[in-house]
C-alpha cells in the first residue's frame, strides 16, 4: 500500500468484529458442513460439499483482505485532533455549493464509507479537495457529474 490507511477507532472494531466472526464463527461451521458433505460419497454432485468449498473460499479471501487492512490501518481518534479549525481526519463538514444546497458530511477511513449516510472515504476527490480547509474557505473539485465550488460552512469534531 503506497499511502496509510486511516481508520477511527469504530471503524477499526468494526473490520475486527467481522474478522472474528468469519474466523471463530463462520469458517467452522462450514468446515464441518464440508467434512459431512465429503463423507457422503460422490463429490461431483453433492451440492452442500460444492456450495461448502465456494463459500470457504470466499471467506478465506475476505479474511486475508481484513487481515491486510487491520495490519496496514492507522487508527486515529477524530475527538484527540489537535487543530479543531481546520478540516482534518474525522471532522464533520458542513459544505455549501454554488446553488447554497448544504451538505454534511463525516471524513473517514475509506473502509468506513457510506455515502447514504454522510460518511465520505479519506481519499474521495471530495474529501481530497477539502482537507486543511478552514470555515469560510471555498473549494473547486472536479466530481463525475463536472466541476463544483463548495464553501466551508462549519467544522466540528468529537468531543474528547
Amino acid at each position: 500500500m503506497d499511502r496509510p490507511n486511516y481508520i477511527t477507532p469504530a471503524g477499526y472494531a468494526a473490520l475486527r468484529q467481522e474478522y472474528e466472526a468469519l474466523f471463530a464463527v463462520e469458517r467452522p461451521k462450514l468446515v464441518d458442513t464440508i467434512a459431512w458433505a465429503a463423507g457422503n460419497g460422490d463429490r461431483s454432485e453433492n451440492g452442500d460439499y460444492i456450495y461448502g468449498r465456494k463459500r470457504l473460499r470466499e471467506i478465506d479471501r475476505r479474511l486475508g483482505w481484513l487481515s491486510k487492512r487491520m495490519k496496514a490501518a492507522k487508527v486515529i481518534d477524530p475527538a484527540r485532533q489537535e487543530d479543531r479549525r481546520k478540516v482534518w481526519f474525522g471532522a464533520t463538514v458542513t459544505i455549501a455549493d454554488e446553488d447554497d444546497n448544504e451538505r454534511v458530511l463525516t471524513l473517514v477511513g475509506d473502509d468506513e464509507a457510506d455515502a447514504g449516510q454522510g460518511r465520505v472515504g479519506w481519499n474521495a476527490p471530495l474529501v481530497r479537495a477539502l482537507r486543511g480547509a478552514s470555515v469560510g474557505d471555498l473549494r473547486r473539485v472536479t466530481l463525475p457529474a463536472g466541476e463544483r465550488e463548495y464553501e466551508v460552512m462549519a467544522i466540528t469534531y468529537p468531543d474528547p
